[in-house]
């Protein structure tokens, strides 16, 4: 994994680059969280594609648990790829509540994660 850093506005944001899957438990995207927040950034973008699919189905609870941890050290994230593959109606839902805020964000391009995440 490399860690891509982009500076805008004063704003250091982490962007992770794989080919491979980073997060395949609620564990490593916890571990993950850590090791960023440490590094001094509080603003990350990973590809879907880094992330199991787990992690879309929200039954399990996976995304859950992540999500309220980014939460509680004030990490935003944006999550950048294609999540058309997922159909369930909670899914979207959640995928449409999100956005709507500023915090965890799913979006189409690393460029759109980057103009969010900068203001």
């Amino acid at each position: 994994m490399k860690i891509e850093t982009h500076t805008i506005n004063d704003t250091r944001i982490a962007e992770l680059i794989s080919d491979r899957l980073i997060i395949k438990t609620a564990e490593d995207g916890i571990d993950l969280l850590g090791n960023l927040y440490y590094q001094d950034f509080d603003k990350i973008i990973i590809s879907e594609q880094n992330i199991t699919s787990d992690f879309f189905d929200l039954k399990n609870g996976m995304a859950g648990e992540i999500l309220q941890k980014f939460s509680n050290y004030r990490v935003r994230l944006a999550v950048v790829g294609n999540f058309s593959p997922y159909q369930s109606k909670s899914i979207k839902d959640f995928i449409y509540e999100s956005n709507k805020g500023r915090h965890i964000n799913f979006l189409d391009s690393t460029a759109e994660a980057l103009k969010k995440l900068s203001i």
